[in-house]
């Protein structure tokens, strides 16, 4: 029997970056300020403008998956798979006929399956339509990702993708909270997946003057909020939550990491790219989120920003800050965690919302590496250079995308 209103609270976390294929990876790469940004190594990239990304090293996706299914899935799928994996280990869940109908799956991509899209299309091109796999769609259908995940775990609870630009990941997140409060399920996987590093979604956002031209210093090419940021840098990977009702998590004895205590959501409603110089959308989402959850703008603690690195999105994003805090901005703690693994695009907002999870867990807030030269017009504190000891019990987290979209998450440390 699902109940509906209740506390939504995170038991497990799982991801793969351009830092670390796991979460302890991923949290010891922040701590040290390392960086996943290289030289392009997926394609030829010599003849590009733009000649760096966040690539995910060291993958193998049969450490994850049978074998005979890889060949089933995108690049994109095998990512979330791998991080599901992580997460639903973490967790603990154990899923059976007692609960396989009130679990479900949530997971989005911005660009899918994006990869297999490209190779199959030189080949039907070039005449060779014989060599199509009869896999082809279902790998790369965006909703495959959470319909993979289902398959493996045997979950029976609502199951789509969510596409959303740069706010994916946030929006599945928000949408598997949703469910759960409302009563339609009693524990959910969510998140966020992306592998678009092909030629040309390279060459399309470098075209529309998107991306940092910083080949030859790649690891000093994301630094949001620094005045000599030029763009951002385009990366892959997945980032996995499992949300679960407070009722049905105590019941299990599940370990509990945070909660989350609210969303907000809004559309810039002025560019198909560029953000509203004003910052409303971001402003209204953050009050959104704030009203949602039921706290003051003081009570918040940290921002992990959207922080993108790109001229415009940065000095919008303080502004909005500013607006919806007030005096209490230039007390907060703001950091881009983007400066070290660059903008994993649809993934962005469940990697984000992992890395607010760990500061809450270990009271540590993960730096803005590259943070230079300030921006006079942003001029907030942004955790320059070093991770900070710091009181971290309420978090929020910013994701924005093309189409004005635009989301922001409220953590909170969990109590009983």
């Amino acid at each position: 029997m699902i109940e509906s209103n209740r506390r939504v609270v995170i038991t497990g976390i799982g991801m793969v970056t351009p830092i670390g294929l796991t979460v302890a990876e991923n949290w010891d790469s922040l701590m040290n300020c390392r960086s996943g940004v290289g030289p392009i190594t997926a394609f030829d990239a010599s003849e590009f403008p733009v000649r760096i990304a966040g690539e995910v090293k060291n993958f193998n996706p049969t450490d994850y998956i049978e074998k005979k299914e890889v060949k089933k899935m995108d690049r994109f799928i095998q990512f979330a798979m791998a991080a599901t994996a992580e997460a639903m280990r973490h967790a603990k869940l154990q899923v059976d006929e007692s609960n396989t109908e009130d679990i479900g799956v949530i997971i989005g991509s911005g660009q899918g399956g994006i990869i297999s899209i490209t190779e199959n299309t030189l080949k039907a091109n070039a005449g060779d339509s014989n060599r199509i796999s009869p896999f082809f769609i279902p790998s790369v259908i965006i909703n495959l990702a959470s319909g993979q995940v289902a398959i493996k775990y045997g979950l029976r609870g609502l199951s789509y993708g969510v596409v959303s630009a740069c706010t994916t990941g946030l929006h599945a997140i928000a949408d598997g909270y949703f469910a759960i409060q409302r009563g339609d399920a009693a524990a959910m996987v969510v998140g966020g997946s992306e592998a678009a590093l092909v030629p040309a979604s390279i060459a399309g956002f470098s075209n529309a003057r998107a991306l940092s031209y910083r080949n030859e210093e790649p690891e000093k090419a994301s630094r949001p909020f620094d005045v000599n940021r030029d763009g951002f840098v385009q990366s892959e990977g997945a980032g996995i939550l499992i949300l679960e009702s407070l009722k049905f998590a105590q019941a299990r004895n599940a370990e509990i990491h945070a909660e989350v205590i609210g969303f907000g959501m809004s559309t810039d409603a002025y560019h198909i790219t560029a953000p509203d110089p004003q910052g409303r959308g971001p402003r209204i989402c953050m009050n959104k989120a704030l009203k949602n959850s039921g706290i003051e703008p003081d009570e918040v603690d940290y921002i992990n920003a959207h922080g993108t690195s790109t001229p415009l999105n940065d000095i919008t994003e303080t502004k909005a800050v500013k607006d919806v805090f007030g005096e209490h901005a230039k007390r907060l703690a703001i950091s881009s965690t983007k400066s070290m693994t660059g903008h994993l695009l649809g993934a962005t907002g469940a990697i984000e919302s992992i890395y607010c999870i760990k500061a809450i867990e270990n009271q540590i807030l993960p730096p803005t590496i590259n943070y230079d030269t300030p921006d006079p017009e942003c001029d907030l504190d942004y955790v320059p250079n070093q991770p900070r000891e710091s009181k971290v019990d309420i978090c929020l987290s910013n994701s924005f995308g093309f189409g004005g979209t635009n989301a922001s998450i409220v953590l909170r440390r969990f109590e009983r």
